[in-house]
């Protein structure tokens, strides 16, 4: 299951997660964000319980986007404990973002 993470629920669901959260920041115009998505869904499904994903789109979070310095998309973050621990900037292929999720367990 994806998430959509907002504003509103930020905090909640990201930064006071009792697990590792996965969020994907994109828009909906970006070709390579399209790419990552049916990938990002896959993983979803395979990690479940185990690693919260979820996505914010930039162009409605923009606040969100700025607090964690998003200047280009498609940027994925790990979150534990309510910190960054590992990022991903650009397209990369399933198993190198499988790969990332099995070092951020």
């Amino acid at each position: 299951m994806v998430h959509t993470f907002t504003a509103e629920n930020f905090a909640t669901e990201v930064l006071n997660s009792d697990i590792p959260v996965f969020v994907d920041f994109y828009a909906d115009w970006c070709g390579p964000c399209k790419m990552m998505s049916p990938v990002i869904d896959k993983l979803a499904d395979e990690f479940d319980g185990r690693i919260k994903v979820g996505k914010i789109n930039v162009d409605d979070e923009s606040e969100i986007a700025a607090q964690f310095n998003i200047m280009s998309i498609p940027n994925m973050k790990f979150f534990k404990g309510g910190k960054v621990v590992d990022e991903v900037v650009g397209a990369i292929p399933k198993a190198a973002m499988k790969a990332k999720f099995e070092a951020n367990v």
